[in-house]
């Protein structure tokens, strides 16, 4: 029974109303992505292309399915038709220009044909997707040849220099249209230094021939594009995104908002928690901070902007969100299967455990900094009545089962890809259970076209990526770079953290979570764990740690970005106001790198102890930003609390107890002030009666 009384039947006139404004949402959402996100700018106006294309598709996803059972090939040849696939769907989906995204027909049948305008793909974009097919096929199709001893005596021949010079600049440009500029730029520096490296001054090595580098990049297993990063998109990232577009799909995933609003949804700066838990849970299985934003946004900003936050702050607050859902265990953005792999004595299982304590730390912080915004502004819960009501929400409560599922199965030890296999087994079960989740067959086939598209994007960014970490892996920058950062810094540790951090927020502006972790991993950790007496996971969590805040970091905060759309907000202002709602991000990373105890990485006692100081430090700082603590702070007040804050999160006792001190005398100052104020109050109200 519900403990409300059921509404009333809306007549169709008001059904349609809600329709309509559901869809309104919808395509509001559509375009506010193709703004800041360039893996959203793909083609939609197909004509009879659309058959073919989803044809592909379809194969592409049920190969991978396939593929995860069965394991017909090996990792290079499996990884060689991954990016066949996907280097073709992303020149026939992806226009060369934004300007040709969609664009109407002239009238001009020619200009037309040769600009590619008007529905369907443009002869170009045909010749260079059968172009990406076949580089890619070659690998797979002269595989026993390209890993014979026969290369490693007479050398590559022509047609496999000129394959690989294709191959790599047709995967640039697939990347260019899908993912964007920044990670190409990161790609073309670093094949020049390749090239011309051994003219610098400094950072030079022997360089290489143009040979040797295409080759190296295109037609070896042991780095470059076939690297570790697109070898587990092939193996891992594939099925988890597709987990996560199934729960999309069937509507899963709304369950995760309900549950996040009926938990904290009454509570003051309801809605505000509610979006930060939302966007938390989806984010565990999103790949991309920025359509989170979106997806959960279209619904949490209007209503944080209805409870009375600025729009702004309710821009700000999603983007937060659904950048710390790409920390949360078990996806961790699909960066967590590449850092399992750079961590040689650390297995999947034992990550995702390690994983937990900084990302429910990271919420943590954000749910603190909107408590107390709320508590400055006054704004209080939502009612109960227009809440989810939780007899219905405990009746879906198995639509967590497949999540569950994934976590038990990898705890349990068994590998990722046959984690991933019982989850989407689990979803797809459960989805028939109920009208509002089942797939009919056209939902299905939909289901199947868009776990290809989804994917595009990523793959193409491990792709490149995989080009950065095999030049600065074959040329040795990466040892140079740590060396010379350590100089400048003159030794000094904390100033070496600092300007790693730096380095990091620069370069993971703009790019998606995986390419972003493998170019930070691969410039940026060696520098901590290779001069410094830094645990490896400490290292790789850091640069994964900043990498990700780059989303919600100005001026390339493309969360921010995402949600300012959604808000109608200022887009700078919501950024700077989502890097004052992170600040625990900024700090957490520096607690695990001068205490490793928070990874476990030491002994409980030591772990407990910079929980409590961490936590009690974040609570100062976010109270001394919001300027409220018992009450409102004034401007000495909050600095102390910020600076109380601070020496309670650096790891040594005496530090922590003089930021304790600060904050205890600041807690009774006002707590002695509001006690006088509302004596006073009750005197005057005595004098007025009297």
């Amino acid at each position: 029974m519900s403990d409300h009384p059921t509404p009333p039947r809306p007549s169709d006139n008001a059904a349609g109303a809600v329709a309509e404004q559901t869809a309104e949402a919808k395509q509001d959402s559509a375009e506010v992505l193709r703004k800041v996100d360039t893996s959203s700018r793909f083609r939609t106006d197909l004509g009879w292309w659309a058959w073919v294309i989803g044809g592909i598709s379809i194969v592409f996803t049920l190969y991978h399915l396939y593929a995860a059972l069965e394991r017909p090939f090996n990792t290079w040849m499996h990884s060689s038709l991954h990016l066949a696939g996907a280097t073709a769907l992303i020149f026939f989906l992806y226009p060369a220009s934004r300007r040709l995204l969609d664009a109407p027909a002239t009238g001009n049948r020619v200009a037309d044909i040769l600009i590619g305008r008007g529905k369907g793909i443009p002869w170009y974009d045909v010749l260079l997707g059968l172009a990406g097919l076949g580089s890619n096929l070659y690998v797979f199709f002269d595989y026993t040849r390209l890993v014979s001893n026969s290369v490693q005596i007479l050398g590559y021949s022509e047609l496999d220099f000129f394959v690989a010079v294709l191959g790599v600049l047709l995967i640039l440009e697939a990347t260019r249209r899908c993912v964007g500029l920044p990670i190409v730029i990161i790609a073309g520096v670093a094949l020049l230094y390749g090239l011309f490296g051994n003219y610098l001054p400094v950072f030079r090595h022997s360089g290489l021939s143009v040979e040797d580098l295409a080759t190296g990049m295109f037609l070896s297993s042991g780095g470059g594009i076939f690297g570790t990063p697109i070898q587990v998109s092939a193996n891992f990232i594939f099925l988890f995104l597709f987990f996560a577009v199934m729960l999309v799909h069937t509507n899963i995933g709304q369950f995760f908002n309900d549950l996040a609003f009926r938990l904290t949804g009454r509570y003051t700066g309801g809605p505000a928690k509610a979006a930060v838990v939302a966007s938390g849970l989806q984010g565990m299985v999103s790949g991309s901070s920025v359509a989170n934003t979106v997806a959960s946004g279209s619904f949490t900003i209007p209503l944080m902007k209805r409870a009375g936050f600025k729009p702004h702050f309710a821009a700000a607050t999603e983007a937060t969100a659904s950048t710390g859902g790409q920390l949360m265990p078990p996806i961790m953005g699909a960066a967590a299967f590449i850092m399992a792999q750079n961590v040689p004595d650390l297995e999947y299982n034992g990550l995702i455990v390690i994983a937990i304590i900084p990302a429910l730390l990271y919420f943590l912080g954000a749910f603190l900094s909107i408590h107390f915004e709320a508590k400055t502004t006054g704004i209080l819960g939502m009612a109960k009545s227009s809440l989810p009501n939780g007899i219905e929400l405990l009746k879906r409560l198995d639509l967590l089962l497949p999540l569950v599922v994934i976590v038990l199965t990898l705890l349990s030890g068994m590998s990722p890809i046959r984690a991933a296999l019982f989850g989407i087994g689990t979803g797809f079960i459960l989805s028939f259970l109920r009208k509002i989740t089942r797939l009919t067959p056209r939902g299905f086939v939909e289901l199947l076209v868009s776990g290809a598209r989804t994917a595009l994007p990523v793959i193409a960014a491990c792709a490149t990526a995989g080009i950065v970490a095999g030049t600065v892996t074959v040329t040795g920058l990466g040892g140079q770079l740590g060396k010379g950062l350590v100089d400048l810094a003159g030794g000094n540790f904390f100033v070496v953290l600092f300007m790693v951090m730096i380095a990091c927020l620069v370069l993971g502006m703009g790019l998606p979570t995986t390419a972003n972790y493998v170019v930070t991993a691969t410039i940026a950790a060696p520098i901590l764990y290779n001069n410094f007496d830094v645990p490896l996971i400490a290292a790789h969590m850091f640069v994964f740690f900043f990498g990700i805040l780059a989303d919600i970091t100005p001026p390339v905060c493309l969360a921010a970005y995402a949600g300012a759309g959604i808000a109608a907000a200022n887009p700078m202002r919501a950024g700077v106001t989502a890097l004052r709602i992170a600040i625990a991000g900024f700090l957490i990373p520096y607690v695990f790198i001068l205490e490793p105890a928070l990874l476990l990485q030491g002994t409980v006692s030591e772990m407990l102890i910079a929980l409590v100081t961490l936590i009690l430090g974040m609570v100062g700082v976010s109270a001394g930003l919001a300027g409220y603590f018992f009450g409102s702070a004034n401007v000495v007040e909050r600095l102390l609390l910020v600076a109380g804050g601070i020496a309670l999160v650096y790891p040594n006792l005496w530090v922590s107890a003089v930021g304790l001190g600060a904050l205890v005398i600041i807690a009774a100052e006002q707590k002695l002030r509001k006690a006088t104020t509302s004596d006073q109050i009750a005197k005057e109200l005595v004098e007025q009666k009297a």
